[in-house]
């Protein structure tokens, strides 16, 4: 199963847009499930539900930097370099949806803030984009790697 599908169904199952892509590359990671899980969670809903940049746009970036940073040289180059490449990737996501925002990609979403998550129901599914964006955020991060070598 490609990670666009796994993506898609993690988010099927209840994760939040953040957990569903980063969980698709927890190979690359190192990450047991729990660790990935725990990680990404605060990160749901463009950060604890504050509709600021979308989950699935920071797993993306989470990613990178376990792909491409390294830790034990940290340095501003180093920094610079991932930095281009977040750049990079995000400006993809956002040529294809317009934005990187949660609040802005769930435009037209009776959608709040609150720190209430909302219940994942069968008509919850029906009017969220956020399973395509899941989707495709991990697709996008995939060829992303392959383009530049890391897969």
């Amino acid at each position: 199963m490609q990670r666009a599908e796994i993506a898609r169904e993690n988010f099927m199952k209840g994760l939040n847009c953040c957990q569903s892509v980063f969980l698709a590359f927890r190979d690359l990671t190192g990450l047991d499930e729990s660790a990935a899980m725990k990680v990404s969670a605060p990160l749901g809903g463009g950060v604890g539900r504050m509709r600021e940049i979308c989950g699935a746009v920071s797993a993306m970036m989470m990613v990178l930097g376990f792909v491409f940073y390294d830790a034990a040289h940290p340095t501003l180059e180093e920094k610079t370099a991932l930095y281009r490449l977040e750049q990079e990737l995000a400006g993809r996501f956002r040529e294809k949806y317009g934005s990187v925002v949660c609040r802005e990609l769930l435009k037209g979403i009776v959608s709040d803030s609150s720190p209430n998550a909302d219940a994942r129901t069968e008509n919850y599914y029906k009017k969220r984009p956020c399973p395509d964006f899941c989707a495709e955020a991990a697709g996008m991060l995939e060829r992303f790697l392959i383009e530049n070598g890391k897969l």
